[in-house]
């Protein structure tokens, strides 16, 4: 007699004798069937160069190939570009992480298509995925010991925020939001997932670490991240026991602070004097009431306050923005705290350029580029409305104040710190990991808008503040997914109490999917 086979369960979602799609591969499938068909399928779908191109590309052996190059600046995506055949005279502009994925791109792209014809598309293909791979983690994160059924509305949601194309057209350009974008939620992921206790934890870890490192030097204002990442990341030291998971940990906190410290070092004196000058004309004197006044405070002549509201790529300035004269008597009158300190001891100017960066901070893709080839028939900078819905409505609907930005903060941590206080009382330090993935994902946002207006005021400010629109996201897409999963976990699975924590707090801090 034969015994009936007895189907084996693998992991949740998958059996011997058939195969289930999981949330994540779900979500993960979603994004890239949407991400494949906007810009890989006519009409593409990208970003048009604002002009900051030329600072990454000339360096990676790339230049502009087409005549009309300039008169496309700001209205049309462009798709190719020449490769230098010979001796590149153009040395780096800016030291960046992103040179690295450019490169990777390059080398595919003579191996498969031509030495002589960059297509942008090959460096999109290597962004999209790994930004599918950062989803999939993520939402291996977030529905972890959920329902299937839970799963799943959780990976519609992550197809409906991660997939919309305001994310995604970054990626046909050479704009480093691209990459701080896939980055960004693989420091996110891992950390949840560490949290979870999902996966190795050294190589979660490690996913970490080397996001954390490209994150941060992926941009120059980029620099606080590191710093941010590394203090709170510290905590992880004592998730594990063994000797060999503190030195590493402790390793990675010391080589996260270390990259965000030489990256803001390497600021190149270029970038300094761009972003001091917007710091000033776009900042401190376009929001006060006096500008002589305000340039005398800093000891810069009052005659300067003709500069208020100019740009530093002004094509009739009212001065030479390179002179000697001004690095004399304008830039180094003043600097990032100095300007700092006048905000804090004016905090009515203060008030009008934190709610003035508010009106941009939910902004994905900003205005002032198309995204159509000029092949494709489209008005000059017109946008591509293809799987835009969540960043539009996210763009109309949400309140335009720095007081709703601190008022959500504030809810967000005293949603989660309920669990978190009764994980220091059992002390679960990983189930302290999630208050500190959260709160250091909300710094990580604030810095983006932080460093924007003090170092360049309102100059370009839509794109400067990627990094919070992405951490808003991130952290609200967190605590609908808790919401959607809540009460999921099997409590018969749960540990006993220890003797020193109530039952109800310990049963509270370990749901891993309730709020």
């Amino acid at each position: 007699m034969i015994d009936n086979p007895v189907k084996t369960s693998i992991r949740p979602g998958i059996t011997l004798a058939s195969l289930r799609i999981t949330p994540a591969f779900a979500a993960a499938f979603g994004v890239l069937l949407v991400t494949v068909i906007a810009l890989f399928t006519a009409p593409y779908v990208g970003m048009a160069d604002n002009g900051d191109f030329f600072r990454i590309i000339y360096s990676n052996g790339l230049y502009f190939n087409l005549p009309d190059y300039d008169s496309q600046y700001f209205g049309y995506f462009i798709k190719q570009f020449g490769i230098y055949q010979y001796y590149n005279e153009n040395s780096s502009m800016l030291v960046s992480s992103q040179s690295l994925f450019i490169k990777l791109a390059l080398l595919f792209n003579k191996l498969l298509f031509s030495k002589e014809v960059f297509d942008i598309r090959f460096q999109a293909a290597i962004y999209t995925l790994l930004y599918v791979a950062a989803v999939y983690l993520l939402i291996e994160a977030v529905t972890f010991k959920m329902s299937r059924k839970r799963g799943m509305i959780v990976a519609v949601l992550a197809v409906f925020i991660f997939g919309d194309t305001g994310y995604t057209a970054y990626f046909n350009s050479f704009f480093g939001e691209s990459l701080v974008m896939v980055t960004m939620i693989l420091v996110f992921a891992s950390w949840l997932l560490l949290y979870r206790k999902r996966y190795n934890d050294y190589a979660m870890l490690a996913v970490l670490l080397v996001s954390t490192l490209i994150l941060t030097t992926s941009k120059q204002q980029n620099a606080p991240v590191g710093m941010v990442i590394s203090l709170l990341s510290i905590s992880l030291v004592w998730i594990r026991r063994d000797k060999l998971f503190r030195w590493v940990t402790l390793l990675s906190a010391a080589l996260m602070m270390f990259a965000g410290i030489a990256t803001y070092l390497n600021i190149s004196k270029e970038f300094v004097n761009i972003n001091q000058y917007h710091a000033m004309t776009r900042g401190v004197l376009m929001e006060s009431e006096n500008p002589e006044t305000a340039l005398q405070s800093f000891g810069i002549n009052e005659q300067y306050a003709i500069l208020k509201e100019n740009t530093y790529y002004d094509q009739y300035g009212t001065v030479d923005v390179k002179s000697d004269l001004l690095e004399k008597d304008f830039y180094s009158q003043y600097g990032f705290v100095s300007i700092l300190k006048y905000y804090v001891t004016h905090p009515d100017q203060l008030g009008l350029i934190l709610d003035t960066a508010a009106e941009s901070a939910y902004t994905i893709k900003p205005a002032a580029m198309g995204n159509y080839e000029k092949s494709a028939g489209k008005e000059f900078r017109a946008q591509s409305h293809f799987f835009n819905v969540y960043s539009t409505l996210k763009e109309k609907l949400a309140p335009r104040t720095f007081a709703f930005i601190l008022l959500w903060m504030a809810v967000i941590t005293g949603v989660y710190m309920p669990s978190f206080v009764a994980a220091v009382r059992a002390r679960d330090y990983r189930g302290m990991q999630r208050l500190f993935v959260i709160l250091a994902t909300m710094l990580v946002g604030l810095s983006g808008i932080v460093v924007s207006i003090i170092g360049a005021g309102d100059a370009d400010i839509a794109k400067h503040e990627f990094l919070f629109t992405l951490a808003f996201d991130l952290i609200t897409f967190q605590v609908i997914s808790s919401v959607i999963g809540r009460g999921i976990s099997s409590r018969k699975s749960m540990p006993a109490a220890p003797p020193s924590v109530p039952a109800p707090e310990y049963a509270a801090l370990n749901n891993g999917v309730s709020i």
